[in-house]
């Protein structure tokens, strides 16, 4: 069986940025696109599954932290890592808060970054994987339940 390769959207309004990360994460096999404003990355979340999306905290047209608030509800199962070159205590509260599951601070060490999105991934991994035997274990039960019952 093929193993599926991981999605990655890439959201921030300098396009050399998008572009240095999407070869980054492209030559370690991820599948990457790119949203340069929060309105592009919020359509391209509902037409499409993604992994993780990776979250400038300043667009043009929404702040980061906002932009991930939306995301938690158009796509909840998306790993989100807010990326700023802006830190402040405040951002980084906002965006924890507001259910990011990392934040880093630019220039962005290309090691740091896919370390944690490999950790994240294994995570997103894992509860899939227990959610997939629940499911399984539930059914198994329910049937042999409604089996006896039909006896």
């Amino acid at each position: 069986m093929k193993e599926k390769k991981a999605s990655i959207l890439i959201v921030d309004d300098d396009e050399s940025i998008c572009r240095t990360m999407s070869l980054i994460l492209e030559n370690e096999g991820y599948k990457t696109q790119t949203a340069y404003t929060g309105k592009e990355a919020l359509e391209r979340s509902k037409t499409a599954f993604f992994n993780v999306a990776l979250l400038d905290i300043r667009l043009p047209d929404i702040e980061g932290t906002k932009l991930l608030k939306k995301l938690n509800q158009t796509a909840p199962q998306t790993i989100r890592i807010m990326v700023t070159g802006y830190p402040t205590l405040d951002n980084a509260v906002e965006a924890l808060n507001g259910g990011a599951d990392a934040y880093l601070m630019k220039p962005v060490n290309p090691d740091d970054l896919i370390k944690i999105i490999r950790d994240k991934l294994q995570q997103q991994q894992k509860a899939e994987t227990v959610t997939e035997e629940s499911i399984t274990t539930f059914l198994e039960a329910r049937t042999k339940q409604l089996l006896d019952e039909l006896r």
